[in-house]
């Protein structure tokens, strides 16, 4: 089998496996993930397949949607890329991707380093980011029947992995939390640039958030 015809009957997977998946974290998060990796793979010396494989494959199995089981993804990833024959040493590979590449607080050291994670890591903290970062965001606040905003709640940003994982806190402090965050997280040249732009974005988009509230327009 061809990589070109694995790379299709891996789409075919994790669109069949995310058809009732929640709004931020569907097949068309992982199609944007698919184009970041892609683009930003042009401009880096590294393996695509590895990059396509991961891209697709990184959220087959969110811990946040599994009792925040870490397990379940890449055992999920390892089972079907070993049917459709793909060598050991990539499903190895693409296995460590997906356990390295959450945010999860920001505070936990990674584990694993390779240019292919750097790419695949980098397109998806873009899609965190921007007008469909905040989408994104706002989606999974009302996923989880969060408040948008609770100016007593100040944002914390010395969780834990666990702290992280169970926070409940507004949504408005997930910006200061992550995503605000992710701008000098980036791995890649082609990420930074893009992060930047989609970090200013959403920077204009809080001040006229709490114009907003304040009644101040």
């Amino acid at each position: 089998m061809t990589e070109d015809l694995k790379i299709k009957k891996t789409i075919a997977f994790v669109k069949e496996q995310l058809i009732n998946a929640e709004g931020g974290h569907d097949w068309f998060h992982i199609e944007r993930v698919y184009k970041n990796a892609l683009l930003i793979a042009k401009n880096e010396d590294v393996d695509v397949f590895v990059v396509q494989l991961g891209a697709l494959l990184h959220d087959i199995a969110d811990s946040k949607f599994h009792n925040g089981d870490e397990t379940v993804g890449p055992k999920v990833a390892g089972e079907f890329l070993s049917g459709i024959g793909v060598d050991a040493a990539i499903i190895e590979h693409v296995i460590n991707i997906i356990k390295n590449i959450s945010f999860g607080g920001g505070n936990e050291l990674q584990k694993f380093h390779s240019p292919e994670l750097d790419v695949v890591q980098d397109a998806d903290r873009l899609d965190a980011l921007g007008a469909i970062g905040i989408a994104r965001t706002f989606n999974y606040g009302g996923f989880k029947n969060r408040s948008l905003y609770d100016p007593s709640i100040l944002p914390n940003l010395d969780m834990s992995k666990e702290e992280y994982k169970a926070s409940n806190a507004p949504t408005i402090n997930h910006f200061y939390e992550k995503l605000l965050l992710l701008k000098d997280m980036m791995n890649t040249k082609t990420g930074r640039e893009i992060a930047l732009e989609r970090h200013q974005f959403m920077v204009q988009f809080l001040e006229q958030f709490y114009a907003e509230w304040n009644g101040e327009k």
